[in-house]
């Protein structure tokens, strides 16, 4: 029977603290004293005899330092005598013989990875024997010492806390093993002595404590799969990974390695392939994405291997995913980012092979493995889309701009207000077409910087063109429900029109990194993503849309239809009818046109998803010109009721008109 590692660690701390007593005496002064004592230290005792090893480290504490430049000292060498983490006011050390692959000598620098020297660190040392992984988490950045693989033969396990340090003003403090305080005094250094287990021993006890607990799980045990092979054995082979416990035979990864490798290297090289299962460690720092279960790592022992002439060919099996989410083959230079995880798509092609499969074709030889979108982003029929967009704010434009010219005109002849509101709708609404028209060519020529500049001016128009609309929902209920004596003057609607929508768009820009360029990835290449100014992809400015735009959106919607329903009640009656049709159908028209089209962004049902996208493109893209439509069909009926109370574009006075008519009432 072999004890834990760390409970014997706790065990040594509390012989420390009791003058070296052999658990022997401990056991007989228990016993001198109080059966029941006795008996519940017999229980304490064997509830720290195992038959298993003790696979994991987690050892963590706080850095108490000075304000001189900090830094991280790694000597680290292959073996199993154990691993000492000490500190001072300057430096953190992490060294010993712990790892079955990696050795490792470097100091770097702290204070560029964001610690505060005027205060003390927390940090956390995790040791991962099974894949011989060694990782520090200190300031709030995780740092590999030593990266994953697969241990040849034996594991360095069941580390124990040996005889710790002498105590000192800078150190360690609050040390703790699994979350159980060793010491809140502050120490120099502590040790852990391991001892060395072979490693398919290991494997074993972590498959049987995997499925104890993870029964209705049908994903693998975290031990890695590493496979060795002659080159002259392995190129146009395919190389499996075991298949996943529980599921069908179809192994989780697939390696085919091309023939332009045997000419790259000689006949003598060694090719090492490793599957790697649920290894928390690649997925650090991820949150709008994170990569799949499985990572295959590919090495030539001393050798660096990139611009293959042909393609190594990888195939992932995964979870049905759907078609819209985003799924991108990723490679990890560790040479390039030796501390940091940092997954690229540069030298590798993705190609979706149904929801099930993905193919990787890369170019070098690294770690690989599928970056999936944790939202469903990417939009299908990006190009038709694009298309759509770019034609009908084009013809809004030019619609809108006619309807200007005609309203100039009509004014000269009328007095009527309700003019001056359409004028201000158009004006916005051109704005907005003109601007959204240019947006993915300014984004494309200037870059980030001129949406900084674009983006707020889009999102004013957008917010004034949803003020004109509420203006022309509510001026048309005015006329037909209120009908009071008193009209606010033309430059109360250009304040509220114009001026209003600035506030919120200048306390965005204070507040900052809101607008910014923007990526609209397709779902059929998502590594040629579709340039626009807008607002950026961070938590911020989805705020910032929820509170402004949905907002503003919701109120418009709600407002319409409570006052369409207040306007049906009064005329539901066959007289006023008569008299007032006109102006409900143009309440139920603005309410079709400003509060519907929008609306479609609020509906996300999947089986509909493509065909609510290009209704909200059509209907919003070509709004100016339904507008002008509206204007023209309204006018013609005003035309044909002969003095109808919406009047907008009456040569009488439309107030006058509805005063009378509240008077025979």
């Amino acid at each position: 029977m072999r004890r834990s590692g760390w409970k014997r660690g706790l065990k040594t701390a509390a012989r420390q603290r009791s003058n070296h007593n052999p658990p022997t005496l401990l056991l007989m002064e228990a016993k001198a004293t109080d059966p029941l004592k006795t008996a519940l230290f017999i229980i304490i005792l064997l509830s720290t005899v195992s038959g298993e090893n003790d696979l994991y480290l987690n050892f963590c504490g706080t850095w108490r330092h000075g304000q001189n430049p900090l830094s991280l000292n790694i000597s680290l060498s292959t073996g199993c005598s154990g691993i000492i983490v000490s500190a001072n006011r300057s430096s953190l050390s992490i060294s010993g013989k712990i790892t079955a692959r990696c050795s490792r000598s470097d100091v770097i620098p702290l204070n560029s990875f964001g610690l505060n020297a005027e205060l003390d660190s927390d940090f956390c040392l995790y040791w991962e024997p099974l894949l011989d992984q060694l990782k520090l988490e200190v300031g709030g950045k995780n740092l590999t010492l030593c990266w994953p693989a697969s241990p040849k033969d034996s594991c360095c396990t069941d580390l124990s806390n040996g005889p710790n340090a002498d105590e000192a003003k800078y150190g360690i403090v609050n040390g703790k093993i699994k979350n159980d305080t060793v010491t809140d005094k502050t120490l120099t250094a502590y040790n852990f002595t391991g001892q060395s287990t072979d490693y398919d021993k290991l494997c074993k006890q972590a498959n049987k404590k995997y499925f104890i607990s993870n029964e209705a799980s049908v994903m693998s045990p975290p031990c890695s799969h590493r496979l060795e092979f002659g080159l002259k054995d392995v190129t146009s082979k395919n190389i499996t990974s075991s298949a996943t416990p529980g599921s069908s035979s179809e192994p989780a990864a697939t390696v085919r390695l091309p023939t332009a490798l045997k000419e790259a290297l000689p006949n003598t090289s060694k090719v090492v392939i490793t599957f790697f299962k649920e290894n928390s460690l690649f997925q650090d720092g991820y949150k709008k994405a994170k990569p799949i279960n499985d990572v295959v790592e590919i090495t030539v022992e001393n050798e660096v291997i990139a611009n293959l002439s042909e393609p190594i060919r990888i195939i992932f099996n995964h979870d049905d995913m759907p078609i819209k989410r985003s799924r991108k083959c990723v490679s990890w230079d560790t040479a390039k980012d030796s501390l940091l995880v940092n997954w690229l798509v540069d030298g590798c092609e993705t190609h979706k092979r149904g929801a099930k499969q993905t193919e990787c074709q890369c170019n070098h030889l690294t770690y690989f493995t599928v970056l999936v979108e944790l939202k469903a982003q990417p939009v299908r029929h990006l190009l038709a889309l694009t298309a759509i967009t770019s034609l009908g704010c084009a013809v809004s434009f030019i619609s809108c701009i006619a309807l200007i010219v005609l309203l100039c005109r009509k004014r000269r002849r009328s007095k009527d207000q309700s003019s001056h509101i359409h004028m201000g709708l158009a004006v916005s609404l051109a704005f907005l077409s003109l601007l959204f028209f240019f947006t993915g060519v300014l984004a494309n020529v200037g870059g980030e910087s001129v949406c900084t500049w674009i983006g707020p001016i889009l999102h004013y128009t957008l917010l004034s063109t949803f003020t004109w609309m509420g203006i022309e929902v509510f001026h048309t209920f005015w006329l037909v429900y209120m009908v009071f004596n008193l009209s606010p003057k033309p430059y109360v609607w250009n304040l509220i029109g114009f001026i209003l929508p600035v506030i919120p768009v200048i306390i965005l820009v204070a507040v900052g990194d809101i607008y910014g360029l923007r990526m609209v990835v397709p779902s059929d290449d998502v590594n040629n993503p579709y340039m626009m100014c807008w607002m950026k992809e961070n938590d911020k400015a989805l705020l910032a849309h929820y509170f402004t735009n949905m907002t503003a959106l919701a109120v418009l919607v709600l407002s319409g239809t409570v006052m369409l329903f207040l306007v049906y009640l009064k005329i539901r009656i066959k007289d006023d009818w008569k008299k007032h049709h006109v102006a409900f159908l143009s309440i139920w028209g603005l309410s079709c046109l400003f509060g519907t089209t929008w609306g479609l962004a609020l509906l996300n049902v999947e089986m509909l998803s493509d065909l609510i996208q290009f209704l909200f493109c059509i209907f919003n893209s070509f709004q100016g010109f339904f507008l002008m439509l509206r204007f023209c069909m309204l006018d013609w009926m005003r035309k044909q009721a002969d003095g109808s109370v919406l009047g907008s574009t009456s040569s009488g006075s439309t107030r006058q008109h509805m005063l009378q008519c509240q008077e025979k009432s």
